[in-house]
């Protein structure tokens, strides 16, 4: 079983359909036995990473993702799902997780940089991973986001994209992955990791 962590956020149900249609059976959840006792964990959705903080440490999901991460279950962050990983986020100065070391910054717009970027980028691997079996290299993605996370951990990062600057758009680091793009709005290509994560 895969669980959906639900934080009271949208866009929950894209990812149970998606997960469906690719055979897994998938959850949407705040119960902290089911996501504990889940074969893996998916963190996607949309919104601020105040209120999203806000929503975990009310249902006591922020300690329960430690757990999870912690005991080496696979997990992986889709979006908003990235960003709460890190450390710190500009947006509200939020405290974040602080599962792995760095911060969020906001994109600067001008008048040529619009911001939130939304709609399709590419995304270039920068390093091998079975997360990108079969996965062209570039490929492009549908992204909603007007902030971007910054590990300190050069390692961590497996993939990059640009929006005025460069930025970490794809982590990994043992058994945690994390999109700054939506993988169950990008097509067959986005479906296809979501399998490759589903399956290893």
């Amino acid at each position: 079983m895969i669980a959906i962590i639900d934080y009271g956020a949208g866009n929950l149900t894209s990812v149970e359909r998606a997960v469906a249609y690719l055979g897994y059976d998938g959850v949407i959840t705040a119960d902290s036995d089911t996501i504990l006792s889940a074969e893996k964990v998916i963190f996607p959705g949309v919104g601020a990473a105040r209120s999203t903080m806000d929503n975990l440490k009310a249902g006591g999901l922020s300690e329960i993702l430690k757990q999870v991460y912690n005991a080496g279950k696979p997990m992986l962050g889709i979006c908003i799902g990235i960003q709460i990983l890190f450390d710190h986020s500009e947006e509200e100065n939020t405290a974040c997780l602080g599962i792995l070391p760095g911060v969020v910054k906001k994109f600067e717009a001008d008048r040529i940089l619009k911001v939130p970027q939304i709609g399709w980028n590419e995304v270039n691997q920068t390093q091998s991973h079975p997360f990108f079996h079969d996965v062209p290299n570039p490929a492009h993605f549908y992204f909603v986001n007007s902030y971007y996370p910054i590990p300190r951990i050069s390692s961590h990062i497996i993939g990059k994209t640009t929006y005025g600057v460069e930025f970490c758009s794809v982590v990994a680091h043992e058994n945690l992955i994390a999109t700054q793009f939506h993988l169950e709005k990008s097509g067959r290509i986005g479906l296809k990791m979501l399998d490759n994560f589903l399956r290893n």
